[in-house]
């Protein structure tokens, strides 16, 4: 089991959260498995950046981003050189920090 440490966030999850999870599923399935409702407007296709987050440890634990997903992250709110979309970035073994960034660029924003 590879463990995800989920930092504070006021919305999302006010107490952060230790989650223990399989290698090999996403960061943003990871997430919504253990009730933290991480906005995925595009249903995890890679198409919005609503999912965004910043992985603060184990970043380079993490496959590696596709072209889509690069040119995507531009535009994602609160970019940082460890920001990865939740839904491309698939647990390994080795044990994540993650921030979910305080604010998206979800115009059309869906209370789940």
């Amino acid at each position: 089991m590879t463990q995800i440490i989920v930092l504070p966030h006021a919305d999302l999850c006010p107490e952060g959260a230790v989650l223990d999870v399989e290698p090999g599923i996403t960061i943003c399935d990871a997430l919504l498995e253990h009730d933290i409702e991480i906005e995925h407007a595009c249903e995890k296709s890679c198409a919005c950046t609503t999912c965004h987050v910043i992985v603060r440890e184990g970043f380079s634990s993490l496959n590696e981003a596709e072209e889509a997903e690069e040119d995507l992250l531009d535009k994602a709110w609160g970019l940082t050189s460890v920001s990865r979309l939740s839904c491309q970035a698939v647990v390994a073994e080795t044990d994540l920090t993650v921030e979910l960034p305080k604010y998206t660029i979800n115009h059309a924003r869906e209370h789940h």
